[in-house]
């Protein structure tokens, strides 16, 4: 889970990317605070201005009938990846510039209706995403998008996130290689067709992560990067919230010269007792936000679940404490990988989790 925070240029992906200077003065454009244009995921929509797109696998959604369409955008870092859907397909990947410009999202299309995703891939600390708005051309139809009719919200670290899920000779985390659309947070809500909000980190902890943050500091937050950007959660209410955290708990609570236990913990790892509160206060201001949602704690597929681990203990005996009979444990198989969960192993999850709702959960 520990991960390098160093960015670097691949040109992997370079092939997919297409970009002019300026908007088609033969084109309609559309804002993203349009309404019909649907957004997934936590984004800040400001009226006549630029969204901005912070956490993995947020993004909008539009439905249109023409051949082509374009997006304006704009990236803090130039180390953001989006995938680019056309009908439930995969149809482009684009790497965003710091500089704002037009990227052609789809062209040669049947002049028919499609749906077209535009959704981040990667970690928030990549940096933030301006979205300006779609260009299609001048006859091109907008249609306004169904809305799904239920919701599933994640809270976790790269695994959820689904980083290195696509590097296949080892376990780099750098974003080419970070596809959320791969995770089996995604997958799970691809599956149930439902909105999806996926609040998750690579590196971070309960009560200590890699980094500076802790997830119980972020939960809340719009804008990941901003103390005092609250999310409103009257906005979106998910029938299923999925916890997967203590993977990063787990590894750092033995490392007593790691600069982050000395910080959040002193000279003194914390005791059972500790680690257990930690877990039922966070379901609880889960619970809070979201008084009729089903809670689902998960953990896995890293070394927090291998054979002997405490930590599935310590979530059960938390759980239990809550006594909240919408709450439910589900640890996913050790996957018993020398690094981050790759395809067909974050597949493998996705099925687990996907019996556990089918079988226990209605909603």
């Amino acid at each position: 889970m520990r991960h390098s925070y160093k960015n670097y240029f691949f040109p992997i992906l370079a092939v997919f990317l297409f970009t002019t200077c300026r908007v088609s003065r033969q084109a309609t454009f559309i804002n993203p605070a349009d309404k019909k244009i649907l957004s997934e995921g936590r984004v800040a929509i400001k009226q006549n201005d630029a969204a901005e797109i912070y956490w993995p696998g947020s993004g909008f959604v539009l439905k249109f009938k023409g051949s082509s369409v374009n997006a304006l955008l704009k990236d803090e870092r130039g180390y953001n990846y989006f995938n680019v859907e056309i009908d439930g397909k995969l149809n482009n990947v684009i790497k965003i510039d710091t500089v704002k410009k037009i990227y052609t999202l789809a062209e040669g299309l049947s002049n028919t209706v499609h749906t077209l995703e535009i959704i981040k891939r990667a970690d928030w600390y990549r940096g933030k995403t301006w979205f300006y708005g779609f260009e299609l051309p001048n006859g091109s139809g907008v249609l306004d998008v169904t809305g799904k009719k239920r919701m599933i919200e994640f809270y976790g670290n790269s695994i959820t996130v689904g980083a290195a899920v696509e590097d296949n000779n080892g376990d780099n985390g750098d974003s080419i290689y970070t596809n959320n659309f791969k995770s089996y947070a995604f997958l799970t809500a691809r599956h149930f067709n439902a909105h999806y909000s996926c609040i998750a980190s690579s590196g971070i902890g309960l009560m200590v992560s890699w980094g500076s943050l802790i997830m119980p500091e972020i939960y809340d937050r719009l804008n990941p990067d901003d103390s005092s950007s609250k999310w409103d959660f009257s906005k979106a209410t998910p029938g299923i919230v999925v916890i997967n955290l203590f993977q990063n708990d787990c590894g750092l609570v033995t490392l007593s010269d790691h600069p982050q236990f000395k910080r959040r913990f002193g000279d003194k790892a914390p005791s059972e007792d500790s680690i257990i509160n930690a877990y039922s206060n966070f379901v609880q201001n889960i619970r809070s936000r979201y008084p009729d949602a089903n809670i689902i704690c998960v953990l896995g597929s890293m070394d927090a679940v291998k054979p002997g681990s405490p930590w599935p203990g310590y979530i059960e005996k938390a759980v239990a404490s809550l006594n909240d009979k919408k709450v439910f444990t589900h640890f996913f198989s050790y996957s018993n990988l020398p690094g981050h969960p790759k395809k067909q192993d974050q597949i493998q999850m996705a099925e687990e989790l996907i019996w556990f709702i089918e079988q226990h959960i209605k909603w």
